[in-house]
């Protein structure tokens, strides 16, 4: 038992001595982070703070940020709202709501000073005015108006007797900040003031120029009424004239009397007038509407209202479109069902894509070969490439009805281009240069 506790005991001192050393390392360890735990907390403290800084920093900077893509988004939306109300306010059933008719009442200075926006625009309720509403179809003009879908104005303008149109920039009320003027002007000349121009003094070419000056940048439209009734009245009073004239030939007048009653009413003909007008649009490119009654010009407004109403909604359709597109009834093609109806039409409307090919042709083709395997057919029945040329030759085709009714042949060169078309295998063969 010495013997062991002997040879143990070696083993113990070791231990011993390794637990006082850990005893000790542990008091220098603990002593150690007694000396340093404050430093770290200090230097982790100080960098949190600079962080928190930044990150409140990027915080603003960040809700900044979303509040410019907030008033962005904002924006985009009104502008997005803006363009599709615009595109609704252009439609053509909506955009004659957005139009204002300026009626111009005839008594507007003819100082060049004078500016029209000088004058209050009245409400049009009622036929007040002179000049242009106070005329024997002034009224007629006034109701047609009234029942359109636009809204009209009384007010004194740089050109008397003229009509403008006002177009209101967005959905707001009609008030002055929120309308824009469109550039066009029809000016209603009375028959006296037309057939007063031309005369030596003022003509009609000098009256537009005048126009132009005072309203630069419109297009400018003429109308006047009751052309025709003056020239039927010139022509009976002519007639009546004429046989007191062949039973006074005799009876010598004197020239003072003469020259009065000549030069009393102004009196043209119509070679003149269309002289006039002629050379009115071949020098300053201004047309002349001639109207026979005032419930035409009433309708003419109208129709010019109407266009000048729809112009941007059409502009914009022009824009879209392609040149190379049929329009109207042809864009949209032929419906074919499955039962084979609308097989017929679409032949027919490849016929009538030939040159020259009118629909009473095509309709005539048609009712003798129905589909293009019938006409081949045809072809093959005959030998000889001059009747197959000439098959569709001799086929009537026959316009109009009734006692007004014609009767024509196809012909050989529409006959020939159909039967290349139909048998050609080149695909660069022109048929209107075949020979």
């Amino acid at each position: 038992m010495a013997a062991l506790d002997h040879r143990k005991q070696p083993l113990l001192q070791p231990l011993k001595h390794v637990s006082e050393c850990l005893v000790q390392n542990n008091s220098h360890h603990q002593g150690t982070e007694i000396n340093l735990k404050h430093l770290p907390l200090q230097a982790n403290t100080k960098r949190s703070q600079e962080e928190l800084d930044k990150a409140r920093q990027a915080a603003l900077q960040r809700k900044k940020e979303r509040e410019a893509r907030k008033v962005l988004q904002e924006r985009e939306r009104e502008r997005k709202k803006a363009l599709a109300n615009l595109r609704k306010a252009q439609r053509p059933d909506q955009c004659l709501k957005h139009i204002q008719v300026v009626l111009d009442p005839g008594i507007a200075p003819s100082v060049p000073g004078v500016h029209s926006a000088s004058t209050p625009e009245r409400p049009l309720t009622s036929v007040s005015a002179t000049g242009l509403l106070q005329v024997e179809g002034g009224g007629q003009l006034l109701a047609i108006l009234q029942s359109m879908e636009c809204s009209c104005v009384i007010a004194n303008q740089a050109v008397p007797r003229s009509i403008t149109w006002r177009r209101k920039a967005g959905l707001a009320q009609a008030d002055e900040d929120s309308l824009t003027e469109e550039p066009n002007i029809l000016v209603v000349m009375m028959l006296e003031e037309f057939i007063s121009m031309e005369g030596p003094t003022e003509t009609l070419q000098s009256f537009v120029t005048t126009v132009m000056k005072r309203v630069p940048g419109k297009t400018i439209a003429l109308a006047t009424v009751e052309l025709e009734k003056y020239f039927s009245s010139h022509k009976q009073k002519s007639q009546k004239k004429l046989p007191q004239a062949t039973q006074s030939a005799c009876k010598v007048q004197e020239p003072g009397k003469q020259r009065g009653k000549a030069g009393s009413v102004p009196e043209i003909s119509r070679a003149d007038v269309e002289e006039a007008l002629v050379s009115l649009q071949l020098h300053t490119g201004v047309q002349v509407r001639v109207l026979e009654s005032w419930k035409e010009l009433g309708d003419f407004i109208c129709m010019f209202t109407k266009a000048v109403a729809e112009a941007p909604f059409k502009r914009e359709r022009d824009k879209t479109g392609f040149s190379f597109c049929l329009e109207g009834d042809w864009s949209a093609g032929t419906k074919v069902e499955r039962s084979g109806k609308g097989l017929l039409q679409v032949w027919k409307r490849q016929i009538q894509q030939f040159n020259r090919v009118s629909l009473d042709m095509a309709n005539a083709i048609v009712a003798q070969y129905p589909s293009p395997l019938l006409l081949m057919e045809a072809y093959n029945t005959h030998s000889s490439e001059q009747e197959r040329h000439n098959l569709l030759a001799e086929i009537p085709v026959r316009r109009g009805d009734g006692v007004t009714a014609t009767t024509r042949r196809v012909g050989p060169d529409l006959s020939k281009r159909v039967y290349l078309q139909m048998t050609s295998c080149n695909p660069d063969l022109s048929l209107d240069v075949t020979g």
